[in-house]
C-alpha cells in the first residue's frame, strides 16, 4: 500500500445516512442488498482503533454507533439486516451480528472518543446481559468485553460475559490428530484463538493464553505456503484437505492479523509479527495467484481471490478487512504510516 494512513474514502463512498452498504458492484454500492450489523459493527471497530481522528473517521464512527443503537432491542438482542429505506428486515437474535455488535460497542467504549464512548458502553452493557449458544458469537462478544475491561477492570457486566465465554472455550475439545476445536476450519477462524488469548490475559488464565497461542501457531503454519498466506477458502477446510483452496476471502486475512497482533503482546516470538506482515502482503499480491487485492485509487478492498480471477467488487467486509490489516501493520511499524 501507499505510505499513508489507512484510506476510508471508499468506505465513506458506500455509506449513506443510514449506514454502510454491505455489497458493491465494483465501487458502486448495491442499494438493493441494504446494510447489515455484521459490517457496521466492524466499521465501529476500525474507526475506534484509528489513530487519525479525522472528521471523516469521526463521521463514520458516529454513524455506525447510531446504526447499532437502532439495531438493538430493549432486551439486548440485535436485528442484523436493514433495507436501503431504513426498515429492518430481520428478526432480533443473539447470533454473530449480536456478537459483532458487542465487539464494536466495547471497542468504541474504550476508544477515548468522547462523542461515542459513553453511549457505546451503555449499549454494550445492555447487549452483554444476554448469552449466545454459538461459539463464534460469544468469541466476538468476548473481544468487546475485553476492550471494556482494559479500561474498567471491575465492570461486572463485561466480567460476567467474559467468564462465561471463557468457560465455553475450555469445554471445546479437539479430535485426536486435529488440534482445532471444531471438525473443520470454517470462517473467521483466527477469531477463536484471538478470543482465547484475550480472555486468558484479562482473567489471568494462563491455560487459555497458551491454548490460544498454540492454536494460532498451528493455524498460521497450516495457512502459510512458501512464505505467503494461503487462507481457508469459503467452503472451509478439514483434516484431509490440501491447499491452496479458493475462493479466499479478505476477512480470513484480517482475522489472522487481529490475532497475531494480540499474540505479539503476549509472546515475544517473531512469528506473530511475521503473520501481520504476511497478512498485509497478501493484499499487495503476495498470495497464491500473485494478485493485488485492493484498489489504489479508491482504497477499496477486493471481495475474493479465485483460482483464475479476482472478484473486483469492493464490498464493506473486504474494505474493512483491508483497513484493519493495514492498521496493525502500521501500529507494529511493519509499513510506513
Amino acid at each position: 500500500m501507499t505510505a499513508r494512513t489507512s484510506s476510508f474514502d471508499h468506505l465513506e463512498a458506500i455509506t449513506d445516512r443510514f449506514g454502510t452498504f454491505e455489497h458493491a458492484d465494483h465501487s458502486t454500492p448495491r442499494r438493493e442488498h441494504g446494510y447489515c450489523v455484521d459490517d457496521v459493527a466492524r466499521v465501529l471497530v476500525v474507526t475506534a482503533r484509528e489513530v487519525d481522528h479525522s472528521t471523516q473517521v469521526d463521521r463514520l464512527a458516529t454513524g455506525a454507533l447510531a446504526f447499532l443503537k437502532e439495531s438493538q432491542l430493549a432486551s439486548g438482542a440485535v436485528r442484523n439486516r436493514r433495507a436501503a429505506d431504513g426498515c429492518w428486515t430481520s428478526r432480533a437474535s443473539v447470533d454473530d451480528s449480536w456478537g459483532r455488535s458487542l465487539w464494536g460497542l466495547g471497542t468504541a467504549s474504550a476508544s477515548g472518543q468522547a462523542t461515542i464512548d459513553a453511549e457505546a458502553l451503555t449499549l454494550f452493557e445492555r447487549g452483554a446481559a444476554l448469552r449466545s449458544p454459538w461459539s463464534r458469537s460469544m468469541a466476538f462478544a468476548s473481544l468487546g468485553a475485553v476492550a471494556v475491561l482494559e479500561v474498567d477492570a471491575q465492570n461486572p457486566v463485561a466480567l460476567g460475559l467474559l467468564s462465561d465465554a471463557a468457560d465455553a472455550m475450555v469445554g471445546s475439545a479437539a479430535e485426536s490428530g486435529w488440534p482445532w476445536p471444531e471438525p473443520r476450519l470454517a470462517y473467521a477462524n483466527a477469531l477463536l484463538p484471538d478470543a482465547m488469548m484475550a480472555a486468558g490475559s484479562v482473567l489471568a488464565r494462563g491455560d487459555l493464553v497458551r491454548r490460544g497461542l498454540d492454536l494460532l501457531g498451528w493455524l498460521l503454519a497450516r495457512e502459510t505456503v512458501e512464505g505467503h498466506l494461503s487462507v481457508t477458502p469459503v467452503g472451509g477446510s478439514g483434516p484431509g484437505d490440501v491447499g491452496p483452496g479458493f475462493d479466499q476471502q479478505p476477512i480470513e486475512v484480517a482475522t489472522i492479523a487481529d490475532a497475531c497482533a494480540r499474540a505479539a503482546t503476549l509472546d515475544d516470538s517473531v512469528r506473530w509479527l511475521k503473520g501481520i506482515e504476511m497478512a498485509h502482503s497478501w493484499f499487495e499480491g503476495d498470495n497464491d495467484t500473485m494478485s493485488v487485492m485492493w484498489d489504489a485509487t479508491s482504497g477499496g478492498g477486493f471481495d475474493g481471490l479465485a483460482a483464475t480471477y479476482v472478484n473486483v467488487n469492493m464490498g464493506a467486509e473486504s474494505t474493512l478487512a483491508l483497513i484493519a490489516t493495514r492498521q496493525h501493520a502500521v501500529a507494529h511499524r511493519l509499513v510506513p504510516a
